[in-house]
C-alpha cells in the first residue's frame, strides 16, 4: 500500500490523523494533512482505509491495496 494525498484540496478536518495517527499528522500552521509514512506497515492498512473512507474532502488515496471504499 502506498498512501497519496492532495494537500491542496485538504480541508484540515483532522479525521485522518485521528483515525490513523501512525500514518497521518497535520501541519501546525494550517492543519493540512501530512503523510508520516507513505508506505505504512501492514498493521496500519485498516486504519488508513478508515481514514480514506472518512475524509470529508476525499483527498486521500491508496495504491496497491483493495479499494478502501468497498465493504
Amino acid at each position: 500500500m502506498k498512501v497519496r494525498v492532495d494537500e491542496g484540496a485538504c480541508v484540515a478536518s483532522g479525521m485522518c490523523a485521528y483515525l490513523a495517527p501512525a500514518v497521518f499528522d497535520q501541519r501546525e500552521d494550517d492543519g493540512v494533512v501530512v503523510v508520516l509514512h507513505e508506505v505504512p506497515d501492514e498493521g496500519q492498512y485498516e486504519a488508513v482505509q478508515d481514514a480514506v473512507r472518512n475524509c470529508p474532502a476525499r483527498v486521500i488515496s491508496v495504491e496497491g491495496a483493495d479499494d478502501p471504499t468497498e465493504g
